[in-house]
Parts: structure tokens; sequence; C-alpha cells
């Protein structure tokens, strides 16, 4: 990913941050997924009175980029006040598309405040099923 594609999904996970649905815990996150046809996929946390159904916003836009018909993903930005990391049901969520995904994850109080890695780095050890 050259710098202005990197650059592009940040501003996209910042934009994506303002509209998520988080009544509950008022701490908002957006996702930005590329794909390898570089279409960027959004997506919010979406939160409900029952919190078990709650949803991540990581997994809403891996959804989203499946239902598009899309499944090669390349990267992922992710955008929320601390720029926390990826639950662990996200990590292995993501990890049946891309063991290997370059995460970005953005503090959105200060969005020069970000943290690289990867999948693979932040689950070592997913679960891969049966053979």
């Amino acid at each position: 990913m050259n710098d202005v594609e990197r650059k592009e999904l940040i501003r996209a996970a910042l934009d994506a941050q303002t509209r998520a649905f988080c009544p509950y815990s008022n701490f908002p996150v957006g996702a930005a997924l590329r794909t390898a046809d570089g279409k960027i996929y959004h997506g919010v946390n979406v939160e409900n009175a029952s919190f078990g159904l709650t949803l991540c916003a990581e997994r809403v836009a891996a959804s989203a980029a499946v239902a598009a018909g899309k499944r090669d993903f390349t990267a992922l930005a992710v955008a929320s006040r601390g720029g926390v990391s990826p639950c662990g049901a996200c990590r292995q969520f993501l990890a049946e598309f891309n063991p290997n995904l370059p995460f970005i994850m953005i503090d959105s109080l200060r969005p020069d405040s970000i943290h690289e890695s990867t999948l693979d780095v932040l689950l070592p050890t997913r679960f891969e099923g049966p053979i």
C-alpha cells in the first residue's frame, strides 16, 4: 500500500467513525477495509440493548465486502478513541480471509497517533478449523 492509499484508508475510517451507533458505550468505532481491487468498504460499531448482539466496525466492514462479492482483503484501518486494537472475535473473523492482513489503528482524538501491525502478529495462533 502506498502513502496515498494509506492516507485514504485512514480518512475513510475516521469518516466512518462519525456514523457509529453507540448509545450505550458512547465509544464510536469506524473501520475502512480495502480489497484487492482498491475498493474501500466501511463499517461502524452498531450497539444493541442486548449487548451480545452488538456488531463491531471491523466485522461490519468485512461483511459488507463479502456481501459485494469481495474476499481478497488487503488492509484495514480502524479509528477509535485511543486507537484500540480489534477484539479477538474480529481478529479471528478477519483471519478467515487474510491471516496476514495489515492493520492501521488510529487514535481519533490525535489522528497523527497511529499504530500499525499485521493480523498474524495480533493473532499468532488463530483457529483454523477442521481440515
